[in-house]
């Protein structure tokens, strides 16, 4: 199996279920979409396969170079079962790391940022990937060949691992029982996609939600979720969208007056502001 089969099954799956989520909105008059957030997240979309191809060669190169480096090759310790078993559960945990910094760190937000910009949640809504997510994945993620994980296994997994992720953007889902303690559901992806107080930085799992159970990261679906983030862009522009925080960095870091603070200005938390300049030492 390569990606292009993940793909090639995946992408009608994605589409009916986009299909279906409207159909059953717009019967039941839920209001899950409108054109203007569609529009946008397509846009958002483009930019991102635009960048992938781009770049997506020279990424898997790079990890085959680390590749020669493995620690062990995790093909010959175990059934090719239990390898691609173990690929999806380190992807997993690897990411829930990656997206945990994503939320906390200034210049990682920046790139994360417009998967969270709609204020709504739908199917398209998953399609507002980070145009530049592959290339901070890197340093996180460069832990796998070096380890022994053989890379083409690894981006066929990931890709599945991220049309998994696809299903968790809907409202049209309620609970799903005895899996809400294993798995990323519906309901506790909503929670991640909340700027109510006590949603936010929670639920940072991808496929299994175990992760943020055991770091302190998880909260349960309680209150009704307000999507969006704490300073919502009030844009459906995609380059505004994704070029927001980045601005927000450059003017911050030129404000600042010590070193210190033009750090923070990068690698502070994403709410992060400069003292006033009359407070700088």
């Amino acid at each position: 199996m390569t990606d292009f089969d993940v793909y090639y099954y995946g992408i009608p799956i994605v589409f009916a279920l986009i299909v279906g989520e409207f159909i059953y909105s717009y019967i039941y008059k839920k209001d899950y979409y409108t054109k203007e957030d569609t529009l946008a997240s397509m846009g958002l979309l483009a930019g991102n396969v635009m960048v992938s191809v781009l770049t997506k060669g020279s990424i898997l190169l790079l990890y085959i170079y680390f590749y020669q480096f493995r620690l062990v090759t995790v093909n010959d310790l175990l059934p090719i079962w239990a390898v691609w078993a173990l690929t999806f559960v380190v992807i997993d945990f690897v990411y829930y790391w990656y997206h945990r910094c994503s939320h906390r760190v200034r210049f990682l937000w920046a790139v994360h940022m417009n998967h969270h910009s709609s204020e709504e949640m739908n199917y398209v809504v998953s399609l507002r990937q980070a145009w530049f997510g592959p290339i901070t994945k890197i340093p996180f993620f460069m832990f796998m060949p070096l380890v022994g994980f053989d890379p083409l296994i690894t981006l066929v997994a990931g890709v599945a691992s991220t049309l998994w992720g696809v299903l968790g953007h809907t409202q049209w889902i309620n609970k799903l029982g005895p899996l809400e303690y294993i798995l990323v559901t519906p309901s506790s992806h909503r929670v991640h996609h909340g700027s109510n107080e006590c949603y936010l930085d929670k639920n940072y799992g991808n496929l299994l939600i175990i992760w943020d159970r055991m770091f302190g990261t998880f909260a349960e679906e309680k209150e009704k979720v307000k999507y969006g983030i704490r300073e919502n862009v009030k844009t459906f522009n995609p380059f505004k969208i994704t070029f927001r925080v980045w601005f927000q960095i450059a003017d911050d870091f030129s404000k600042s007056k010590t070193l210190k603070n033009k750090l923070l200005s990068i690698f502070g938390r994403p709410e992060w502001k400069p003292k006033k300049i009359e407070n700088e030492i």
